[in-house]
């Protein structure tokens, strides 16, 4: 008899953005079988798929050299230089084979066929390509159309990913108490049929994307929860650097209209930051780079000059500075969007705050993705490889995915013969408590209560008192949560809120803990 709450795969991926769909291409050319798990029923929907700005490529005069030079200035001194250095040795190749050679992504060209290349906050030279302002989306469509072409790939829809399965937690095997916690694949909730299945694996890799929205203000979509990191914390994985949450300086600002991504590539296109009066200001903060500069930086002189101003938003500039049709034709997206909202920005100034944008830390792997749980591997924004270091160089989250999805997936299938697949007797199937259905009002109001901890006492500017009170709070907070996700059955909102206060606490934890300011973790105090 057929166990359909069992699947056994050799590698099971988990999040399907650059990162994860780059792992699961590459490994099923090697031979191996993929299960790949999306929680969103549309797979395209991840953090790439909103990524604007561009990917890293190559200049004009350009070297390694020089991206590694620029990518250590940017992580304000805690940057790995020998992940700099792979980044910016195998990455151009790679756009040039995976992205330009074989998923055909339609980047911008000169009329001369040349790529064209943009200039972004921090970088040295112009070295950006594009696809318009939707980079991302361009590189995601093209991927899971590719995915969906491979037969050893098993793409699943609509699952959450609950916990994953270790030695330490979950073995029926005594014996296996003596062993290095290893992960054997995860619980994964099918949403749509009510029901948890056990998905075993010779590999695992977490590719679940980052933090934004367990903030109030974010760029990111709802999914970007910390699912991944919540996941490895509990299972004892080693997780760092969490305090370097990077805010994005331009995010469309509007009285009840979502928050919209402004590219860094806007900046890049001449665009300035100026109050209501078109007084620029971002060189009293940076006089080298004025609007420029680091995102942390300009991030933190929007908030100064809003405070300083009482006024609740700042304005990007990009109509003094660029033609009307050049605007059309760069910027669409934002164009488009920005335009439906009642803002022309070839006439007008764009309304902009910060929000929160992407995690610099997480989960420690070495240069092949592994962490310190064995047979676990992480990749993207959930890993912290040491690239970023304190504060994220503008346009390396893209190449990043790619380059090491790709050196992830070299590693596994070079081990994957070493690695037995579990026995299905040790790990049991899973034992739902739950006794009562979920109340989604209950679940969005703890969800809310989160973002507000975070925005206001773990955001852009971090005091010794803020922090206190929202460690006090979180903590009591994740005590109820853990209680009511006991006996609540399963969603995928509730899975996610459990996730995002433990997520919430590793942030706030190691902001507490580190008192010295540094890229985009600023103690006031």
């Amino acid at each position: 008899m057929v166990d359909e709450s069992l699947l056994e795969t050799d590698v099971l991926v988990i999040g399907s953005g650059i990162a994860g769909g780059i792992t699961a291409l590459q490994l099923a050319r090697a031979g191996a079988s993929v299960v790949l798990v999306t929680r969103t029923s549309v797979p395209e929907e991840s953090n790439t798929l909103y990524a604007q700005g561009g990917i890293i490529y190559r200049g004009e005069n350009d070297s390694p050299t020089l991206l590694v030079n620029d990518i250590l200035r940017a992580g304000a001194g805690l940057s790995l230089r020998k992940v700099a250095r792979i980044l910016a040795e195998e990455g151009p190749a790679l756009v040039d084979k995976l992205l330009i050679g074989e998923l055909q992504v339609p980047f911008d060209r000169t009329p001369e066929g040349n790529l064209q290349r943009s200039l972004e906050g921090s970088h040295s030279v112009a070295r950006i390509i594009h696809a318009a302002d939707a980079t991302g989306s361009a590189i995601e469509k093209a991927l899971i159309t590719r995915l969906r072409q491979e037969p050893n790939i098993t793409l699943l829809k609509g699952y959450t990913a609950v916990d994953l399965l270790t030695t330490s937690h979950h073995s029926r095997n005594p014996l296996d108490v003596y062993r290095p916690t290893t992960c054997m694949g995860a619980y994964l909730f099918d949403q749509q049929n009510r029901r948890v299945i056990r998905c075993l694996a010779r590999a695992t890799v977490l590719a679940t994307g980052g933090v934004g929205s367990i903030f109030l203000r974010t760029t990111n979509p709802p999914g970007a929860r910390g699912d991944g990191l919540a996941m490895a914390a509990r299972a004892g994985a080693r997780i760092i650097n969490m305090e370097y949450i990077q805010f994005h300086p331009t995010a469309f600002y509007q009285e009840k209209a979502p928050l919209f991504l402004i590219s860094e590539a806007v900046r890049g296109a001449g665009a300035r930051l100026v109050h209501h009066n078109g007084e620029p200001f971002m060189e009293k903060y940076a006089p080298h780079w004025k609007d420029l500069a680091p995102r942390d930086v300009v991030a933190r002189a929007i908030l100064q000059e809003m405070i300083e101003h009482d006024v609740p938003y700042v304005y990007l500039d990009l109509a003094s500075h660029l033609p009307a049709e050049d605007i059309r034709q760069r910027f669409p997206t934002i164009y488009h969007y920005c335009l439906s909202q009642g803002v022309d920005i070839t006439r007008q100034p764009i309304p902009v705050v910060p929000a929160a944008h992407y995690s610099c830390g997480g989960i420690w792997t070495d240069v092949w993705g592994r962490s310190t749980i064995h047979r676990l591997y992480a990749v993207g924004e959930v890993a912290c490889t040491g690239l970023h270091g304190a504060n994220r160089l503008a346009s390396t989250s893209l190449l990043e995915g790619l380059v090491f999805g790709n050196r992830v997936a070299r590693h596994i299938a070079r081990q994957l013969s070493k690695y037995p697949l579990p026995p299905a007797d040790n790990y049991p199937p899973w034992h739902d408590t739950g006794v009562e259905d979920p109340d989604p009002a209950l679940i969005q109001q703890d969800m809310n209560t989160i973002r507000h901890i975070m925005w206001n006492y773990v955001g852009l500017v971090r005091k010794t008192r803020g922090l206190r009170r929202a460690l006090r709070d979180l903590r009591l907070l994740e005590m109820e949560i853990t209680h009511f996700y006991r006996i609540t059955r399963l969603t995928d909102a509730l899975i996610g809120l459990r996730n995002a206060v433990q997520t919430a606490l590793l942030i706030a934890t190691a902001a507490w803990r580190n008192p010295v300011s540094r890229g985009a973790h600023y103690r006031q105090d």
